[in-house]
């Protein structure tokens, strides 16, 4: 049986977070054994917001880096770099025309990033949704491994492949989402009820994938926990029970072992223990990364070979779609 085809991407917005590691990039690299991948580094995405062009192509490389750093093995999975594809935003100019204004206009990011932005209210930011419909069917993906934040954008895709194919004849898979459960969402060290986030002020908030030993050591010191002072895994503890999520992530230990272990031992031994896993789990993804930046001929062939591969399944997809539009062909 032919595999199915997944489909994912990551923004450039420089070094990821341990949780972008934990909920997204480490089920990437358990799905290539099972599925045909196609992994991408959405710079077009990122140009929604101010952008400082040497930047912009530092982090996108960086991105690059870390993602094969962190398993991703080109000879399984396509990995590039959208803006190398042309056929994302060609498709995605054509799924515009069938795309209802009202739908964008409920999407939720797009009502918080406008508040915090409303000085860049460009067009690109009200319909960056289509084209990430765009990315996700322009490779017939049947499955899309998302966040619980991402499901709208989801629901919109799987939309237009409807709405596509009952306008113009099956065309596109309607592709399902793939949410993984544990270890899904890691949260803020200093704020639980939140997703861990680099874009957050606190620098203690996060844990980069390239920090130091004695900067990780450090925020999960200073991770917040409560007054409680006993171990134990529930949402009246949030911030120890992210805590113990990320030991349980790293180690795959049951967590009611976890807790049992430390449960009388306080919370300065477990932080002191929970530290040394995560130095321990990450200093691979470093090392690699730091052998990759080095080696930047190697990089270039990754991306132009996933190019090559992206885009010899992405424009079968478009001449078809064009057939179907009723433009001529070329």
């Amino acid at each position: 049986m032919e595999k199915k085809i997944v489909f994912s991407g990551v923004q450039p917005s420089g070094v990821l977070t341990m949780g972008n590691y934990i909920g997204a990039i480490r089920n990437w690299v358990e799905l290539q054994d099972e599925y045909n991948c196609f992994y991408c580094v959405v710079d077009q995405h990122a140009i929604t917001v101010p952008q400082i062009p040497k930047d912009l192509r530092k982090n996108t490389l960086d991105v690059l880096a870390l993602l094969l750093a962190a398993g991703i093995d080109p000879k399984k999975s396509a990995l590039f770099i959208q803006s190398h594809v042309a056929a994302h935003s060609e498709l995605s100019w054509v799924l515009n025309t069938i795309t209802y204004m009202g739908q964008l206009n409920r999407m939720t990011q797009f009502k918080e990033k406008s508040r915090r932005s409303e000085e860049n209210l460009n067009a690109g930011l009200f319909t960056y949704p289509v084209l990430m419909a765009a990315d996700i069917l322009i490779y017939n993906a049947d499955l899309v491994p998302v966040g619980e934040d991402q499901k709208q954008h989801m629901e919109l895709a799987r939309d237009l492949a409807e709405r596509f194919n009952n306008r113009y004849s099956d065309t596109f898979t309607v592709p399902d989402p793939l949410i993984k459960k544990a270890g899904a969402r890691i949260m803020s060290l200093q704020d639980p009820t939140s997703k861990m986030s680099k874009s957050d002020k606190d620098t203690n908030a996060y844990i980069l994938l390239l920090d130091k030993p004695d900067d990780i050591r450090r925020k999960i010191k200073r991770a917040v926990t409560d007054s409680i002072g006993v171990i134990a895994y529930n949402d009246e503890q949030a911030g120890l029970k992210n805590l113990l999520n990320i030991y349980n992530a790293f180690t795959n230990e049951p967590i009611d072992e976890i807790v049992s272990r430390y449960e009388n031992l306080g919370y300065g031994k477990f932080k002191e223990d929970l530290a040394e896993v995560i130095v321990e789990g990450l200093s691979p993804i470093r090392e690699k990364y730091d052998y990759l930046m080095k080696n930047k001929d190697y990089l270039e062939e990754v991306y132009r070979e996933g190019a090559k591969k992206a885009e010899y399944q992405a424009e079968k997809m478009l001449r078809k779609v064009y057939r179907k539009v009723g433009f001529v062909q070329r």
